[in-house]
């Protein structure tokens, strides 16, 4: 169990305390003002784009061309879009029900009891229960509160901090952290054919069974008396190699695909899968990680899982793979390890939020 010396507002608190207005650090600036709309609205729209649905039923088939066909839709998807929601993924519906369950136990225990887990980022402690603070120049908040800890390998994880209600919290999500690691894999190895390279390559680059790691956020985002106005995640990519999310089938994922802002349909039974910033460099930017953030809205509580599987911070040096650099398509990224990638971006997020904004 995490305890943490500083008390830190949580979102829930404020969304229960009756608002009607939210605090200006959870205002976010003009700029992006200018394209939050409704979400359940804009999650009726079948005009334009669609996340892609890939059917995960035929991936290991005997019958080659109904394998090939399969892998290809994969790998077509990483490259077009980079995201995409997975049906028939092999995990079964129930456990995955039982995962949502357990998570959304913990977040409907008194805040009180939530703060036994409290994680103390300050220290560099970042596992357990947590809020974002405010990190960049400009003091931004997002309208979220979370819990965050590392699923597997096994034996790098640190079950003490895990909540110990629901009772079968850890075993439902030990059980999640196995069959997502195998289903990683699947994955790595088509996105490894699909750039001409042997089927355990990208597994290999982020780190095998041993090394890959699977860090687990459950995102609570409370409703928000004002919606149009915040974000519970503000736009970013994931750093990760793979991510992979649940949800409680409220809407809020929205991609930025071909210069707007796409929402995630919530398709039943599936998971959502993003390819993350070490694929995109190991691949030369063959395989896109997508600009993406989380809407909120002031209806329904929305609840996601995200799995993010991260190579080692120091151990891997991450640049395009020799394969895919050619005179013609030099590498655009610089040889960094996992942790000079993760410090790049938050750097360069904090030179943005210094930089005052361009007049129109």
């Amino acid at each position: 169990m995490v305890t943490s010396s500083v008390l830190v507002p949580r979102v829930e608190t404020l969304a229960r305390s009756g608002i009607k207005s939210i605090p200006k650090e959870y205002i976010r600036p003009q700029e992006e003002l200018n394209n939050i709309g409704d979400v359940f609205e804009e999650v009726k729209n079948n005009e334009g784009p669609q996340v892609p649905t890939i059917d995960l039923m035929e991936i290991e088939s005997e019958d080659t061309v109904v394998r090939e066909k399969c892998r290809e839709e994969i790998v077509n998807a990483a490259k077009e879009w980079g995201v995409m929601h997975l049906v028939n993924h092999g995990i079964p519906d129930d456990l995955i029900d039982r995962v949502r369950k357990a998570g959304q136990a913990f977040f409907d225990l008194p805040i009180e009891e939530k703060e036994k887990y409290a994680n103390d980022q300050a220290s560099g402690n970042v596992q357990g229960y947590g809020s974002k603070l405010a990190n960049n120049a400009s003091g931004q908040l997002e309208w979220e509160d979370y819990f965050f800890h590392l699923i597997f390998p096994e034996d790098k994880r640190d079950i003490s901090i895990w909540p110990k209600t629901p009772s079968d919290y850890t075993k439902v999500t030990s059980e999640y952290a196995r069959l997502l690691r195998s289903l990683a894999s699947k994955i790595l190895s088509v996105l490894s054919l699909g750039l001409g390279l042997e089927e355990g390559r990208l597994e290999k680059e982020v780190g095998g069974m041993e090394e890959l790691l699977l860090q687990m956020k459950i995102n609570y985002y409370p409703r928000c008396p004002q919606p149009e106005l915040a974000l519970g995640v503000e736009a970013h990519t994931d750093i990760s190699a793979l991510t992979f999310i649940l949800h409680n089938m409220v809407p809020g994922l929205q991609l930025f695909y071909e210069g707007k802002w796409v929402t995630a349909k919530c398709v039943p039974n599936s998971i959502i899968m993003h390819i993350g910033d070490t694929v995109e460099i190991l691949s030369n930017g063959k395989y896109k990680s997508i600009l993406h953030r989380g809407v909120v809205n002031k209806e329904k509580v929305r609840i996601s899982w995200a799995v993010f599987c991260e190579p080692p911070k120091e151990k891997i040096i991450l640049k395009p793979l020799e394969e895919t650099v050619t005179e013609a398509e030099p590498p655009l990224f610089p040889p960094r390890t996992f942790a000079q990638h993760l410090a790049h971006k938050l750097f360069r997020k904090t030179q943005d939020s210094l930089t005052p904004p361009k007049a129109d």
